[in-house]
């Protein structure tokens, strides 16, 4: 008898003052796929924001919401910490799914060099990065489940 695997549909953002970031998972929920940047003029202005990630919930079935969590070098939660939860409260309030906070520290850094590493030029690399941090904050929540449940139980 083999186990049963539990197949989540996910989406991780990383929210920043004028852009969110925005991966999703595999069509069997194994790894992060980045997926595209929203932009804003004003940080306050989310309702477009917000209607673009719920068009990606609906149509990609999303059951699990990923914030990255902007927490400081020495863990404590700053103001930019608290504005990624004021942001996944109205996402919560909007979809009805509690999303996950997850540590986002030195995930735009490693975006960057990933992107780097690829051969894009400096220029080329700002428009992806939020997009690539995003898929390592939904990576590292993808990471934390298997650490959790077992290999076998994702």
């Amino acid at each position: 008898m083999g186990r049963q695997v539990e197949t989540i549909r996910a989406i991780g953002l990383d929210y920043g003052s004028k852009t969110v970031g925005v991966a999703v998972t595999d069509e069997i929920g194994l790894t992060a796929v980045s997926l595209e940047i929203i932009r804003r003029e004003k940080e306050n202005h989310l309702r477009k924001t917000c209607a673009r990630i719920e068009e990606i919930i609906a149509e990609r079935k999303i059951d699990t919401i990923v914030v990255g969590l902007p927490l400081n070098m020495n863990g404590n939660e700053g103001d930019r910490a608290a504005k990624a939860r004021e942001f996944a409260d109205m996402l919560s309030r909007r979809t009805g799914i509690e999303p996950v906070m997850v540590d986002e520290r030195l995930t735009t850094v490693e975006a960057d060099e990933i992107i780097r590493l690829t051969g894009n030029h400096k220029k080329d690399r700002k428009g992806h990065i939020d997009s690539m941090a995003a898929a390592i904050i939904l990576e590292d929540y993808l990471n934390m489940r298997r650490n959790e449940h077992g290999k076998d139980q994702i």
